[in-house]
């Protein structure tokens, strides 16, 4: 069964100056199509969050969603609440954060080099991808690097991973220690898309844990967990869990025949995750990607 985009889309604040739009995770529900689809399969069944930093009438968006509809919503949201200047800020390339950058067209939207490169080379897929994200409105500033950005008083720092995706884009708000972690973070597990950098995320994990801050808000995540505030730093200790095992298949094969709550038993067990059904051929398909590698 299928729905309007956006229909089931619920809005929350975390915190004071935090908007969070969540949707899917919605059992027996579909937003786009019975047949294989990222918006489903790669998004909406998972649960997917965006957030906007708001302060007076100025807004950071990060990441404009999933689809045309939802991000109509994000910004008729903000400019009823009386937001008059908008920014975006994407945290990767993938179709489900860009998904909605037409709606933002006359704003400034701002991504790393390596978002914008990536942006550019696979235009033509996302263009003609299931469901099409045509027209693909592109980046209209390039940051030269990691950076400072103020949405009105709140600092917010720029910097960059490559956990999931080569050219992740993470928001750090030092003042109140919470970290918009877009995709490098995912409950219940990563997505490796990128097997053969599974090394470079391991090690960005750990650049990860060496910052400074207490709460964490993931794209793909739990509603409950995101509306109480997000998660804790042991988020990241349960991700690299279960990316370290993964890479351990090599050696010890049988790691593979186990399912998802088994085979990351460690990692649940130290309550920075949550064990969600859904993500079973997540983990299915890492399997399959770490292993194609030796």
């Amino acid at each position: 069964m299928t729905f309007e985009l956006g229909s089931t889309m619920r809005v929350m604040r975390p915190y004071p100056n935090i908007l969070a739009f969540y949707d899917g995770r919605i059992p027996g529900m579909r937003a786009h199509s019975p047949k294989p689809n990222w918006l489903d399969d790669g998004a909406f069944t998972l649960g997917c969050c965006s957030f906007a930093i708001v302060e007076g009438d100025e807004a950071l968006v990060y990441d404009t969603y999933m689809s045309i509809g939802h991000a109509r919503i994000v910004r008729q949201t903000l400019e009823q609440q009386g937001v008059r200047h908008m920014r975006v800020i994407l945290s990767h390339w993938h179709t489900d954060h860009v998904a909605g950058n037409e709606v933002f067209g006359d704003c400034e939207i701002i991504a790393s080099p390596l978002t914008h490169q990536a942006l550019a080379d696979n235009r033509e897929w996302l263009e003609n991808n299931d469901p099409p994200i045509k027209p693909l409105v592109m980046p209209t500033t390039i940051l030269p690097g990691e950076t400072t950005l103020h949405v009105g008083p709140t600092e917010v720092e720029v910097r960059f991973l490559d956990i999931h995706s080569h050219d992740g884009t993470v928001l750090l708000l030092p003042k109140s220690g919470v970290l918009l972690a877009g995709d490098t973070l995912e409950d219940t597990v990563t997505y490796v898309v990128e097997p053969e950098r599974v090394a470079n995320h391991l090690r960005d994990l750990a650049r990860m844990e060496s910052w400074s801050f207490s709460r964490i808000l993931p794209n793909h995540g739990s509603f409950e967990r995101i509306a109480a505030g997000g998660y804790g730093r042991e988020f990241i200790t349960a991700t690299r869990l279960y990316v370290e095992k993964l890479r351990g298949c090599a050696e010890n094969p049988a790691l593979a025949d186990l399912p998802l709550r088994e085979f990351a038993a460690d990692a649940l067990a130290t309550g920075g995750i949550d064990y969600f059904d859904a993500y079973e051929p997540v983990h299915r398909h890492n399997l399959e990607a770490v292993r194609a590698l030796s």
